[in-house]
């Protein structure tokens, strides 16, 4: 139980200087209040969307009103709930105290919410990730696995230098050649789009259906690097156990090579590859970015991206806070999913 309620507070105060971190870092990058208005924006115009925007009180209030938005359990006044359209349950009068979801305001371009813009993009981002983080994660332990088995054979030195080149090639040049041979040059062929979204919209209905022939040249782009390094990982694990004298003692007994090596060699060489394989499908999440602007994708990196060149801050400050919470959650499942795997982990 002490251990349970550290884990909270250790969380707890990760997720606290996260939130503070962004929040100064986007305190220096300028006037919210003269982006808004624009360049024919009076004085009394920027006036008034600063003390809208509470961007007229010292800056250590503009940070407790920006935990209070933040936070689930928040105290405000009351027309503050109805003006910032909050979610959640409140009882009180003037000053109301309830429980809610996190406010990150509104689109500075759009004037939607920015939880509305992050949950639309979310899903696209998700799946792109997910779907690369699963092709990359079978082909990678599949190839370490073969590259171990046929040590310092042909087959292996293939395989490591298949595993060198997807690590050196970076990931928006890889995308780059991805689509202009397989979306462009060989397209008749291959049937495969250029770009596109992973959702598409009946001319003639209006309906929205999912498009699976555009998640594949995506997704493959962002899963190369790290199905290169889940294979080196697979292999230089799978390579140290298959030395074990208990692995040994397997052959000795006549067991079958297959057996052998899903049964008893891999799992035990895969700790070390669920670390890579959680870490990196956090990364895709973030890494995604280019991958999502080349293609067309519209997910949390494109949604970034638009909003960094149209300076829309609190879409930025939305976009880092749940990529920095999404890697906070796969952290923790990847703990868990060890002590699932590997029991002597569970029974320690």
């Amino acid at each position: 139980m002490p251990r349970r309620i550290n884990n909270f507070v250790y969380s707890l105060l990760l997720i606290w200087g996260v939130v503070s971190v962004v929040f100064l870092l986007f305190q220096a990058l300028g006037d919210p209040a003269g982006m808004i208005a624009g360049q024919t924006g009076d004085t009394k115009t920027i006036q008034n969307i600063r003390r809208d925007l509470h961007l007229d009180k010292p800056l250590w209030k503009q940070y407790i009103l920006y935990l209070n938005d933040l936070s689930p359990i928040s105290v405000y006044p009351e027309e503050e709930v109805k003006k910032k359209q909050l979610t959640g349950f409140f009882m009180g009068k003037k000053t109301v105290m309830g429980i809610k979801l996190p406010y990150l305001g509104n689109s500075f371009q759009s004037g939607k919410k920015v939880t509305v813009i992050m949950m639309e993009a979310l899903p696209g981002t998700l799946l792109l990730a997910t779907l690369a983080i699963i092709l990359a994660s079978l082909t990678g332990i599949f190839l370490g696995t073969i590259a171990a088995v046929n040590h310092q054979k042909s087959l292996d030195r293939l395989v490591s230098i298949t595993g060198i080149a997807g690590v050196s090639a970076p990931s928006f040049l890889v995308a780059l050649l991805i689509a202009l041979v397989f979306g462009y040059w060989l397209q008749p062929i291959t049937g495969l789009p250029m770009t596109g979204n992973w959702m598409e919209t009946d001319p003639v209905t209006g309906q929205s259906y999912a498009a699976p022939r555009n998640w594949i040249l995506p997704a493959i782009s962002l899963g190369i690097r790290p199905m290169a390094i889940i294979m080196q990982m697979t292999r230089s694990s799978m390579i140290d156990v298959l030395k074990q004298d208990y692995i040994r003692t397997a052959y000795a007994k006549g067991l079958k090579p297959r057996r052998i090596i899903i049964r008893h060699a891999l799992p035990n060489a895969i700790n070390p590859v669920i670390t890579a394989i959680s870490g990196w499908f956090a990364e895709l999440l973030a890494g995604a970015f280019f991958i999502e602007f080349i293609f067309g994708w519209q997910g949390l990196g494109k949604v970034t991206v638009d909003a960094l060149e149209k300076l829309d801050y609190p879409v930025l400050m939305g976009s880092v806070l749940l990529t920095a919470m999404i890697f906070m959650i796969i952290s923790s499942m990847t703990d868990r999913l060890y002590k699932l795997i590997d029991p002597r982990i569970r029974l320690a």
